[in-house]
């Protein structure tokens, strides 16, 4: 997987790092048991700070999506490691309902709106492995 980082962006390089890593889980390209490299391997390759690196991985833990061996390293956490939960669903929301709203101030109508959110999870589904 092709991880690209733009340094030019508001958002953190940390969390462009998380985003691109949970898409890469959700496209398939990523699989349960499939090794990332170290926090120091990604630093380097992508030349940025490995204390960058290291948030985007605990996050990333934190939320189920990897785990950290200390013979295997760092891997793609199986699904039962990632299911919905109340902190999930709440923070869904909050997102969601940032972008919902900054849709509606643009003049975006709702249907417009779902359309996108369809096109979008149904893309992931795809692709990706059943759950």
């Amino acid at each position: 997987m092709i991880l690209k980082i733009d340094f030019e962006s508001d958002l953190p390089i940390y969390i462009q790092l998380k985003t691109q890593i949970i898409e890469g889980i959700a496209a398939g390209v990523l699989k349960e048991g499939d090794p990332l490299p170290s926090v120091r391997q990604m630093a380097s390759d992508l030349g940025i700070n490995l204390h960058t690196v290291n948030k985007a991985y605990t996050f990333l833990k934190q939320d189920g999506f990897i785990t950290v061996h200390r013979q295997k390293g760092v891997v793609i956490n199986s699904i039962h490691g990632r299911r919905v939960n109340e902190d999930y669903l709440a923070r869904l929301h909050k997102d969601l309902s940032s972008l919902a709203a900054e849709a509606y101030c643009r003049g975006m109508n709702e249907e417009e709106f779902k359309n996108i959110c369809t096109e979008l999870f149904t893309k992931f589904k795809s692709q990706s492995p059943k759950w």
